[in-house]
């Protein structure tokens, strides 16, 4: 078995996994916390690392749903989840990362909050349309909901 390769004692690179769930046709959004190392402010989908406690063999599902219930309180376990894509990146402060896209539908009987204040600074409903216009949307978030409302009007 190959150990993680390191730099300086950290993981080469950090697997982060985002979630965009959508309900009637548009995408639930959060506004990143203020005190956010990468991208403060901004509009994004709900996600975070994989932690290598608890990890399972579906590491990236399971991450993408302890992010939502953490982030919006959001329980998805029953909840199909579909990738999207990935991606690499380098954060505002250095860190290399690996970026997994997922979508799903969100449950009709829940309501999201935004249950991680210094996280989440507030939560938007936005068509794909509507975040292109937002000044907020940076590009590497339009690209996946573009890429999934291409999809969803494919079908």
């Amino acid at each position: 078995m190959k150990s993680c390769i390191t730099r300086g004692g950290r993981p080469a690179f950090v697997v982060n996994v985002e979630v965009f769930l959508n309900r009637d046709g548009r995408w639930l959004l959060i506004r990143r916390g203020a005190r956010e190392a990468h991208a403060p402010g901004t509009l994004a989908g709900v996600g975070g690392k994989v932690e290598p406690e608890g990890a399972g063999a579906d590491a990236l599902e399971e991450t993408a749903r302890r992010e939502v219930m953490e982030e919006v309180g959001v329980d998805l376990t029953g909840t199909e989840l579909t990738y999207v894509e990935s991606g690499f990146f380098v954060t505002d402060d250095g860190d290399p990362v690996i970026n997994v896209v997922f979508s799903g539908r969100i449950p009709a009987h829940v309501q999201p909050v935004a249950a991680s204040a210094e996280e989440v600074a507030g939560i938007v409903w936005l068509t794909t349309a509507e975040a292109e216009a937002d000044p907020d949307c940076p590009p590497w978030i339009l690209r996946p909901l573009r890429r999934m409302t291409s999809s969803v009007s494919d079908t």
